[in-house]
């Protein structure tokens, strides 16, 4: 009987001992209300810096936008001092070229409307305005190099509008999961 006494006795001491070393409930609560407030933090931070992404890829959006409609501005008035020595292609070509920069312009704007939306203390945002023209007239030698040039740009805006686009899309999806 007294080997089990014995016994008894030290498995109340081994269990003391495991019970002494576990933290008690409140310990463990305020670590877990730690580790609440240490993610929530660092969430709010990610969330910030998804916005100022954001923000930053349609601010570039902005400025590619503003090049191109600088080039269809020069290869329109280009075309339309050629369109003097009465080339019809040139008319209806320049006169495709004001509305493709008016529909550029419009979105420039909405691009601008939704930069102030999402504006950031730290970055501030340019207004639609235009820059000054590029001039690679100089470069240019015959017709048919100006006729590759305005190809080249139509093609190069076509590339450009198709990944701001895709890049759209991505920012609509985000916003919408983030809504709900």
């Amino acid at each position: 009987m007294t080997l089990w006494w014995q016994a008894l006795i030290l498995l109340c001491c081994i269990l003391n001992c495991v019970e002494s070393s576990a933290p008690c409930p409140v310990q463990q609560s305020a670590k877990y209300h730690n580790s609440f407030r240490l993610a929530r933090s660092t969430l709010s931070r990610v969330q910030h810096l998804q916005k100022r992404y954001d923000w930053e890829r349609l601010h570039g959006a902005f400025k590619d936008m503003q090049v191109y409609w600088n080039m269809l501005e020069w290869k329109r008035t280009q075309l339309e001092r050629e369109q003097v020595t009465g080339r019809a292609a040139h008319n209806i070509l320049a006169h495709s070229m004001k509305h493709v920069q008016l529909d550029l312009r419009d979105l420039m704007r909405q691009v601008s409307n939704q930069m102030s939306v999402m504006q950031s203390s730290r970055v501030k945002h340019s207004p639609p305005t235009a820059r000054a023209p590029l001039n690679p007239e100089a470069v240019s030698k015959t017709a048919w190099d100006r006729q590759v040039e305005g190809y080249i740009i139509l093609r190069d805006l076509e590339l450009y509008l198709t990944k701001l686009v895709r890049d759209f899309l991505l920012l609509a999806s985000k916003a919408h999961v983030t809504q709900h």
